[in-house]
């Protein structure tokens, strides 16, 4: 095996393991039964997988709605609903928690019902018991709750009446800062361990992995994804310490979940991209522990290893989905593995003890970037093995403008201007992103089956239009309210507020038609699916960029305590997140628009590919194109692999050894979340939320349950 090298890269793990300094390797890690859905997707390997076999390729095409549950409120559900027991815990639209009888779908209390609206998603809970305590974990805002599990009662023993802040093990300098979480926590013995969602720009918190007591709420222990200068992985910052009073580099954070070996004791832990996102020129280097996977000791957070999957990210590819644990085969004997999926279309394997990649790495050169005082990284790591599930922009061709578009010859036009390359740094001209910003794989991950080897991930073909501008100067003399808007606004709504419907950004033209100010003033505080909040406007801020919104009289201008760097221009600003569309609104390469692929890791090559969903807007033309989806499969001992996800809201069951389609349902709602199989009094069931809203559909509100008569 040729171990691949890095600066800031690969570090393996052994010399630290055979000192008696990490969990011992000795005995690898059986699988367990896998009948229970008692954790996130599945089980602590984040599997996604099921042996009940009740349901089988003869009989799925019988499955019937067992029952339903409306939720109070509508709009997308991300949520991978847990079962224990007889009891399924999930999370509604606005982060209402609710457990549910799991064979009736009746209510058996909520958490939540008394608060105000939340505009976050929610991708579930977590579940903690022991000696008869039993603990519903959520969060709201800053906040991690425990609940009781019976009676969905604040634990009030549990930090500060029930809770505690995640920005608690953070400095102080990241006390205000917009600090959430979307993933449910690992739980590892009495300790979980929490993702964090972060801002994506200038002055952004950094993303420390912390893992907090269960039963106390304290903070046990923090590894520091961005070093102190006195920390490994410092000298990978060019700039100096990114830690520094005063620096605005934050992030490098897990938000997408983790995996962890109850076995060895080890957690997986994926961390995104340093912030600012796309413009790096102060942040220089290849930035340690950003894009990385860490190999974590789940006692003390002490580091065992790490990959770096992407160096110097200045394209936002950030890991969107937790590892997958498995075993895999080579030479006769069984490894366990840790295989991480991401938006580029790779898979990278490594041997889940020692780190050593299961596939050659290879450093391949990149282009150097165009912009004044960036420094893109030289080479990037692009695994031999296998290869990408999604295509890849430098391998398109002017025969991959879509055959649907009437405006072929403008797609035409500027395919041929754009840069093409999965790493081309960001310019001022445009720059054709595929796979795009939300990836190849996104946050609904990949299923295994984990004593075969085998993964199966769902795939977007959607590409994107990447592109820089000069930072411009905020004119001193600017109204306060406009400043802040161009400041924090402009990149998504765009400096006209005319938004990026396409791209799920909205117009916030003749807004005081459509909401209220103390609506919008808390969506601004708290943020909303994708958008991040920004506690850290002032008042008068607030009130200000409120006026220009809704275009009143605005009598604000230079404060003392504006957060505004009013005449400041520093380095570029991203000038949006704008797809590559047709003038229909569609994807403007050919089909497919979204796959679904059975990947060997024993040996690196496909088991097969199919396209996942259709496109009704064209007719019988539209079947078999594939369609943009988001939420993971399941995938059954017995051979069927279970996926929603797809944006024409369609359930559908595969047959996971061909790909072939043995069932679909067309559900009241998109679900774009991925569903939990579980078994009540012998019977078995397999539960998904259908919320919608995302990608433009009917927003939803419904939890369903499916079964056999």
């Amino acid at each position: 095996m040729n171990t691949v090298k890095q600066y800031g890269g690969f570090i393996v793990a052994g010399v630290l393991l055979l000192m008696g300094c990490g969990p011992s390797p000795s005995k690898v890690p059986e699988t367990g039964e896998y009948t229970t859905w008692s954790s996130y997707l599945g089980d602590d390997g984040r599997s996604h997988f099921s042996t009940l076999s009740q349901i089988t390729k003869e009989n799925v095409g019988d499955l019937k709605v067992a029952w339903s549950y409306e939720a109070a409120d509508w709009g997308q559900m991300q949520m991978n609903p847990i079962v224990v027991d007889t009891v399924l815990y999930g999370v509604t639209a606005a982060l209402r928690v609710v457990a549910l009888h799991a064979e009736t779908g009746r209510e058996l209390w909520q958490f939540g019902d008394s608060v105000k609206v939340w505009h976050s998603t929610s991708r579930g809970v977590s579940y903690w018991g022991k000696n008869g305590d039993q603990r519903i974990f959520c969060t709201r805002g800053s906040d991690l709750f425990a609940l009781d599990a019976l009676t969905g009662k604040p634990i009030p023993t549990f930090g500060d009446n029930g809770k505690v802040d995640l920005r608690s093990g953070l400095p102080e300098s990241a006390q205000q800062k917009f600090v959430i979480s979307n993933t449910p926590g690992t739980i590892y013995e009495d300790r979980i361990i929490m993702p964090l969602r972060v801002s994506e720009g200038e002055g952004a918190a950094p993303g420390d992995i912390m893992a907090f007591n269960v039963v106390t709420g304290a903070v046990e222990w923090v590894f520091h994804t961005l070093p102190y200068p006195d920390e490994d992985g410092h000298e990978t910052w060019e700039n100096g310490n990114p830690r520094r009073e005063g620096s605005t580099v934050g992030a490098a954070n897990n938000w997408a979940g983790m995996a962890v070996d109850k076995t060895t004791g080890i957690v997986y832990v994926p961390t995104g991209s340093a912030a600012p996102d796309f413009y790096g020129g102060d942040r220089l280097g290849s930035n340690l522990y950003a894009n990385c996977l860490l190999a974590l000791d789940g006692k003390t957070g002490e580091r065992l290893w790490h990959f770096q999957l992407t160096h110097h990210d200045i394209w936002d590819r950030d890991p969107p989905a937790p590892p997958n644990l498995l075993t895999v085969m080579r030479n006769g004997k069984k490894i366990p593995a840790v295989a991480q999926v991401t938006k580029q279309g790779y898979v990278y394997v490594f041997d889940r003890i020692t780190g050593e990649p299961l596939f050659d790495i290879v450093e391949k050169a990149m282009p150097a970037s165009t912009l004044e005082g960036e420094a893109a990284w030289p080479t990037q790591p692009i695994p031999e093995r296998p290869a990408p599930f999604a295509r890849q922009s430098q391998n398109l061709t002017e025969a991959d403008i879509s055959p649907f578009a009437a405006n072929k010859d403008e797609l035409l036009a500027f395919f041929r201007e754009a840069e093409r390359g999965q790493y081309t740094p960001p310019g001022t001209e445009a720059v054709l992103l595929l796979p795009g910003y939300d990836g190849a794989a996104e946050w609904g991950g990949a299923a295994t089956d984990p004593e075969e080897g085998i993964l199966y991930v769902n795939a977007n073909e959607m590409a994107w239009k990447l592109s820089m501008a000069p930072a411009e100067e905020v004119p001193a003399d600017a109204p306060m309210g406009e400043s802040v808007y161009q400041t924090n606004c402009a990149t998504c709504h765009q400096p006209n507020r005319q938004g990026l419907a396409a791209s799920g950004f909205p117009s916030l033209l003749d807004l005081e038609l459509r909401k209220e100010k103390a609506e919008v003033a808390t969506i601004i505080r708290q943020g909303k699916g994708m958008m991040t909040g920004f506690p850290q406007l002032t008042q008068e801020e607030m009130d200000a960029l409120l006026a220009f919104l809704y275009n009143e009289e605005i009598k604000h201008t230079v404060v003392e305590t504006s957060t505004v760097d009013r005449g400041a221009k520093k380095g570029y600003r991203h000038t949006g997140y704008h797809k590559f569309l047709d003038d229909q609104g569609l994807p403007a390469i050919d089909p497919p628009w979204g796959t679904l692929h059975a990947i060997d890791l024993n040996t690196g090559q496909y088991r097969w590919s199919v396209p996942l969903g259709n496109t009704p807007e064209l007719g019988p033309q539209g079947v078999g194109t594939g369609t943009e989806n988001y939420g993971g499969p399941v995938v059954t001992a017995n051979g069927l692999l279970f996926i929603a996800a797809t944006r024409d809201g369609y359930f559908r069951a595969f047959d996971k050894q061909t790909g072939a389609l043995l069932w679909e349902y067309k559900l009241p709602a998109a679900a774009f979340a991925t569903p939990a199989m579980y078994e009540v009094n012998g019977k078995q069931y397999i539960a998904v939320a259908c919320g919608g809203e995302k990608l433009g559909t009917e927003k939803g509100n419904q939890i369903i349950a499916f079964a056999l008569d």
